[in-house]
């Protein structure tokens, strides 16, 4: 009987808070909950860019790379000078994460993206985004519903994404029209190579990419994570992707 995977899911820097913490490293525990109840072992990767050996050696060790939601991708990574509306970057968490994609992919193993993970992915093969929705793309719907305006159900589904027939996406969903959560306010621009755009928001901005290919390379704009009880087949993401990366083990 095969083993549970093994799922690498970098870790997001959080700096010191003085008298009350000191930096840390860490990620939203839904994540590492919907891949335990999905049948993989998480294994938190620490953004050790200091170290690049390390990217090699977890790539080598995990079965499958969820790449998470947090902090915005400094532009730089593509080519783009950093605007006034971008929000703070990690430069650690970004090296680290684009190393391991590159070493995952090559190595034909599973690739989940999710918010900041999509974005990251995308930039990765050489997309680029937009670093802030609001100013750049006036006419877009709010996708910004964040704790910091004072929206903290992450259950709330604002707007709906319309998948597109024949995509793994589709497959995976059994559907093409469903409502998701919006908590970002960045967004693909320019779609990175070896990739196809999946999902859409009413206003046009992408939800969802993955490769044209056979290989499980996926990325969604929403949060899954936080709906696995109140939209089921927001589940099968997960146990697509650990499947996925199972049959690796």
């Amino acid at each position: 009987m095969p083993g549970r995977p093994l799922i690498g899911i970098p870790l997001q820097t959080y700096p010191a808070v003085p008298g009350e913490r000191p930096a840390l490293w860490g990620i939203g525990r839904s994540y590492l909950e919907a891949l335990a109840r999905h049948g993989a072992v998480p294994l938190p990767i620490p953004p050790l860019a200091s170290d690049p050996e390390l990217a090699r050696l977890y790539a080598e060790r995990i079965d499958g790379l969820l790449l998470a939601g947090g902090s915005d991708i400094a532009p730089t990574r593509y080519g783009e000078p950093v605007r006034a509306q971008c929000g703070a970057i990690d430069p650690e968490r970004d090296a680290v994460e684009l190393e391991l994609v590159r070493l995952v992919r090559d190595a034909g193993k599973p690739v989940f993206g999710i918010c900041r993970g999509m974005q990251l992915l995308n930039v990765a093969c050489g997309g680029t985004l937009y670093q802030d929705i609001p100013s750049q793309v006036p006419a877009a719907l709010k996708h910004d519903y964040t704790a910091k305006q004072g929206h903290t159900d992450r259950t709330d589904s604002p707007h709906d994404v319309t998948v597109k027939p024949g995509t793994k996406l589709s497959a995976i969903l059994g559907s093409t029209l469903h409502p998701v959560n919006s908590i970002h306010h960045q967004a693909v621009k320019d779609l990175g190579r070896d990739l196809l755009a999946s999902a859409f928001a009413p206003d046009g901005i992408v939800e969802g990419i993955e490769s044209p290919g056979p290989e499980f390379v996926l990325g969604v704009q929403w949060h899954p994570e936080d709906l696995l009880d109140a939209q089921p087949q927001m589940g099968r993401l997960f146990a697509a992707f650990v499947s996925a990366a199972g049959n690796r083990v």
